[in-house]
């Protein structure tokens, strides 16, 4: 019985999380361009067609594509390199320095983007593509320094001491031994630093100036809708796309598992 009711609830929680989802594809083919309305008076394929013709969706969706990109390779850089710093090493605050490296995915988005704001203006620097994606870094780190710092902590170090004792010098050793074992740990981190980057909306709506992301782009259409329905179409797409990553992310980090097979 217990079994069953847990089972009940789990189900009932993944309709919880998915049915909005499965709205976003409904109303995506809703003749309906104004508003929403259940069930659809009808069922239409031309918003894809609209949504594909409209170059101010593809605009924002090759900048979000671009900061992404830059977002995660900052974030591959640095939460690497911290992470090889922390890992293994002991030294005086290391436990605060860890503690600071994470703080930024965990405060609230808005006190993140209201201090990069500041900052920017206290040091007079213009709103720009960059800013977006310092902004999106500050994030984005964290994802790659947890995935790291977690497999650099479990990577044997008599391999590291082995490799040195055969006469490999430290780039080789990194280059044969590291990164070898910690690779799936990097493209996990960085397939989900890409994804948060991608839809990010809070940090971006304060470091953004005139720039405009898909996600502010949808939020726009939201307030002030011109074809409702496109907005749904695209919506349906970054699903579509952004779910391949995340899987592979979720396949990757679950293979890395101590007991699974």
């Amino acid at each position: 019985m217990r079994s069953r009711w847990l089972t009940l609830a789990a189900w009932g929680v993944v309709l919880f999380l998915h049915v909005p989802l499965a709205l976003i594809v409904l109303y995506a083919f809703s003749a309906e361009d104004k508003s929403y309305v259940f069930p659809p008076p009808a069922l239409t394929t031309q918003w894809f067609a609209v949504a594909w013709e409209r170059q101010d969706v593809w605009d924002a969706i090759r900048l979000s594509f671009h900061v992404a990109a830059w977002s995660t390779a900052i974030a591959l850089a640095l939460g690497t390199l911290a992470a090889a710093a922390l890992a293994r090493a002991k030294f005086f605050g290391r436990d605060a320095i860890s503690l600071l490296l994470i703080l930024p995915i965990a405060l609230p988005g808005i006190l993140t983007g209201i201090a990069l704001r500041s900052a920017y203006h206290t040091l007079e620097i213009p709103f720009s593509f960059w800013t977006i994606v310092i902004g999106h870094a500050t994030f984005c780190v964290v994802v790659v320094f947890n995935n790291a710092v977690a497999r650099l902590r479990r990577l044997n170090p008599n391999l590291i001491e082995a490799s040195m004792d055969l006469g490999a010098d430290g780039f080789q050793t990194v280059r044969y031994i590291v990164l070898p074992q910690l690779g799936s740990a990097l493209l996990a981190g960085a397939l989900l630093a890409f994804a948060l980057s991608f839809d990010e909306v809070i940090v971006t709506t304060f470091t953004a100036g005139q720039q405009t992301t898909l996600p502010i782009w949808m939020l726009q259409e939201l307030i002030r809708p011109r074809q409702r329905p496109v907005t749904n179409v695209v919506a349906v797409v970054i699903i579509a796309l952004t779910f391949f990553p995340i899987l592979l992310a979720y396949l990757l980090t679950r293979a890395d598992e101590p007991g699974h097979r």
